[in-house]
């Protein structure tokens, strides 16, 4: 099977975030079981037009606008070289790709961006993004849903059938994140990349109430982004003490901070699949969320972690005083939240998503 995808970014992209990592883990297992996999994506300062990452074959043209005009050439130019393709829709602007080609085409959602696209970009734009994703559903025969929470959300703003919608989670790698040796001294850990949507300003206010209860806490945000500054700023304006920024780190060292924490945060007003906190569990730590789409798919309540109401300060506060000062608790949740974790295996996504392109395939 030769499989032709699109995404905005590749795996050695900057900016790479989560959907780079489920496209990256996904197709190297295609590769590995006979299939090809070229992706097309947008260029970045510093990468080649043509590279190899674990048997994906990576073409980039144009910026992040630019490359949705260099698409359908693609589309034509390689009519001959696939057999299916994929349109990996991270960033809501889809990218059409059946209006160009006469092969199948399946699209492919983290999360819908209805709801954030006016925090992140200016009200015309961020208008016009959110009238292109509402395209989706006369697009596309067939979508791929990272969690129930994005199946449900593309049922509901999208108004796609249910019945055109399949289901595949996130894995983990769980020979990458495993158990290591905690801290000694209480450690919150929020990692990601650093948007408005993130909300780490509730974060932040909550850690000032934390410090109140527990005197050594320390904070470390790890991740980057546009609002990076913003957010440094405001730390700053709280005069929190005990907060270490370190920005972009590598593997080895997230998941070395992942390990060591005591617990994770998310504030995140929507996620497709929170995989940083499965990857956090895998490490044997828990986590404490907002209770918000995608959040609640990846964290069994009171079981994983805990879910406290959607904007509610003072509730995430509590819970993670609750978690830094009950060894019980916190023992359990981490216990529980491994287990967990080695629920999810990529190879198990994988296989999923080539059966899904078979069968799209074989119905075209």
């Amino acid at each position: 099977m030769k499989i032709l995808w699109f995404n905005h970014r590749d795996p050695r992209h900057p900016e790479a975030g989560g959907a780079e990592v489920r496209m990256r883990e996904i197709c190297k297992r295609l590769s590995g079981k006979g299939c090809s996999v070229t992706l097309f994506c947008e260029q970045w300062k510093g990468g080649m037009n043509e590279d190899f990452v674990d048997g994906i074959r990576i073409v980039r043209a144009g910026g992040k606008v630019g490359v949705h005009f260099k698409a359908p050439y693609m589309l034509m130019k390689m009519e001959d070289d696939y057999d299916v393709v994929v349109d990996d829709i991270a960033h809501a602007v889809p990218w059409l790709s059946s209006l160009f080609t006469k092969k199948p085409v399946i699209g492919q959602i983290h999360h819908v961006h209805q709801e954030v696209l006016s925090q992140e970009l200016p009200r015309s734009l961020a208008n016009g993004i959110a009238l292109a994703e509402k395209t989706l559903k006369h697009f596309y025969k067939t979508l791929i849903a990272v969690s129930e929470s994005t199946k449900k959300t593309i049922v509901e703003k999208i108004g796609v059938p249910a019945n055109r919608i399949v289901v595949i989670q996130n894995g983990v790698d769980c020979n990458a994140y495993r158990p290591s040796k905690k801290a000694t001294t209480p450690t919150i850990l929020w990692v990601g990349r650093v948007k408005k949507y993130k909300r780490i300003e509730h974060f932040l206010l909550a850690f000032k109430m934390v410090l109140r209860e527990v005197h050594n806490v320390k904070l470390v945000v790890v991740g980057h982004g546009d609002y990076l500054w913003t957010i440094k700023e405001f730390a700053k304006k709280l005069r929190l003490r005990n907060v270490v920024f370190k920005g972009r780190v590598s593997e080895r060292e997230k998941t070395m901070l992942m390990g060591s924490s005591w617990v994770v945060v998310s504030t995140s007003q929507v996620e497709g699949w929170g995989m940083t906190l499965t990857e956090s569990a895998a490490c044997k730590t828990p986590a404490v969320a907002y209770n918000v789409l995608g959040v609640r798919d990846s964290i069994v309540n009171n079981v994983t972690g805990l879910l406290v109401e959607d904007g509610d300060i003072r509730a995430l506060a509590k819970s993670l005083v609750r978690i830094l000062s009950d060894f019980k608790l916190r023992t359990e949740l981490s216990k529980n939240a491994l287990k967990h974790a080695n629920q999810f295996s990529w190879d198990h996504s994988a296989e999923k998503f080539r059966n899904v392109l078979e069968w799209v395939i074989g119905a075209n």
